[in-house]
């Protein structure tokens, strides 16, 4: 049996993330997020993917914490998270009936015979995962137990030095790309004008970029951009990548106040990640905290899934393109990244970083793996499966919209069924009847348009914003 850890925040650490060779950054030997708390049912067993390794989350009643297991059963290696959480508050294999408790021991094999001591063997217990929970997001360390109390959980530094004030826009979504590529991707600010423009970007922002990289190392990056986004119009902005999952963007400015942008990129498989975005703010005035608390959580992420649909069918080639592009290399010869693009701006300094931090310390997360082949744009721009199945806002939101669309069609019909009886007898005036009849319509045009809501819970557009039609500058008379 693997006993849990429940790792303490610590400023005390004793151990780097990444293991102890100096020359090599082992993924396992790290936390990563892997749910928002919020998000989680205690009700439930969920599934994740993480490191190519199935885990299962649950609720321990008992410990009054959030359990992590590897995902099979130690009887017949079936996925625990098919099971359930049973009447004594344990986790419960479906396919024998096998009970764990939070740390992992076997508590009862309904086959065995009284008196059997089978369930006391260390090869029946669970592997239990160290968890950890800070700042809303469940944490899990998938590598060697002892460790995980030692190393730091990586967590926004600059919210949790000055804790008051800050309101965050959090959102998730499992992506169909490498957690390299998001995180190349994110720390790429000199996209945003082009790849978003119309949604969080314009193209008159594009400009040169001068950045500096502060210091690099093993456990990752600072940067500094002088000028920083607009032209200048906002600030300087400094870029940290804590390795190997996190990066975030801190920028201070007159207009805004402090804007943090935050992405944590836990690897799931070889071409997939899931992407948590956090936006802490720190706003000059109180109208926008005002606005964001009023706004509903489920419609953020949808406005949220539109940005990163903005690029996400051109990084699942992407990748699949740069691996052929180091692929093609002869034995003889390695082909770097840097040799496999051509980089000749400043505004790719914190990408190259990020790639010879890659190739620096061994930091594939799945060495000697390759990509799957590309899937459809249908398959891409998917969001039930990749977040609203997983986000507990969307999932209620989605069902009181399908919920509602019924109700109106059965007030709808309703209303024509009984109005045409209402008139024949006499009953109403002409312009009751006249009202009524245009209650049909109106309840007709909201389900049309609660419709129209309820696919974006499923599918992302075809067609990103930067793509359409520039409408022609009026000519001046």
């Amino acid at each position: 049996m693997t006993s849990l850890a429940i790792a303490p925040q610590s400023t005390a650490a004793a151990l780097a993330a990444g293991g102890p060779d100096p020359a090599r950054f082992d993924w396992a030997e790290a936390w990563y997020p892997v749910a928002y708390v919020a998000d989680l049912d205690p009700a439930h067993p969920i599934r994740f993917t993480l490191l190519d390794r199935g885990i299962v989350i649950w609720w321990d009643a008992q410990g009054n914490a959030w359990r992590v297991f590897e995902d099979k059963c130690p009887h017949r290696l079936a996925p625990l998270s098919e099971g359930r959480v049973n009447e004594h508050g344990e986790l419960e294999c479906p396919y024998h009936g096998w009970a764990f408790a939070g740390d992992g021991t076997c508590t009862h094999i309904p086959q065995q015979p009284d008196g059997g001591q089978g369930n006391q063997s260390a090869r029946a217990c669970a592997l239990a995962l160290p968890t950890a929970i800070a700042q809303g997001l469940l944490f899990v360390y998938p590598g060697q137990a002892e460790n995980a109390p030692q190393v730091e959980v990586p967590i926004i530094g600059p919210v949790e030095e000055e804790p008051e004030g800050w309101v965050m826009l959090n959102t998730f979504r499992d992506l169909p790309y490498d957690a390299l590529t998001l995180l190349e991707n994110v720390l790429d600010a000199s996209h945003i004008p082009y790849t978003h423009h119309k949604t969080v970007g314009k193209r008159e922002n594009a400009a040169s970029m001068e950045m500096d990289v502060l210091d690099a190392g093993k456990q990752g990056f600072r940067g500094l951009w002088p000028e920083g986004p607009r032209k200048g119009k906002l600030g300087t902005q400094h870029t940290t990548f804590i390795a190997p999952a996190l990066m975030y963007h801190d920028l201070t400015s007159e207009q805004f106040g402090r804007t943090l942008t935050v992405v944590y990129a836990t690897p799931i498989r070889k071409g997939e990640c899931r992407l948590f975005a956090r936006f802490p703010f720190k706003f000059s005035s109180k109208l926008p905290a005002t606005v964001i608390g009023l706004t509903p959580r489920w419609y953020s992420h949808i406005g949220n899934n539109g940005v990163l649909e903005d690029d996400q069918i051109f990084l699942h080639i992407q990748e699949r393109e740069l691996e052929k592009a180091i692929g093609q290399a002869s034995p003889e010869k390695t082909r770097t990244y840097a040799q496999a693009c051509y980089l000749p701006t400043q505004a790719d300094r914190y990408v190259l970083a990020f790639r010879n931090w890659v190739s620096d310390f061994e930091a594939d997360p799945f060495p000697g793996q390759s990509l799957e082949p590309a899937l459809s744009p249908t398959a891409l721009l998917d969001r039930y499966h990749s977040h609203t199945q997983h986000c507990h806002s969307c999932r209620t939101a989605l069902n009181r919209i399908q919920k509602l669309r019924w109700g109106l069609l059965g007030v709808s019909a309703v209303v024509w069924s009984l109005l045409p009886i209402a008139i024949a007898i006499g009953s109403l005036t002409g312009l009751v009847a006249i009202l009524l009849g245009l209650l049909p319509l109106a309840t007709a045009a909201a389900w049309a348009g609660l419709g129209i809501l309820e696919r974006r819970f499923y599918e992302g557009r075809a067609i990103p914003p930067r793509n359409f039609p520039e409408k022609k500058a009026k000519a001046k008379g």
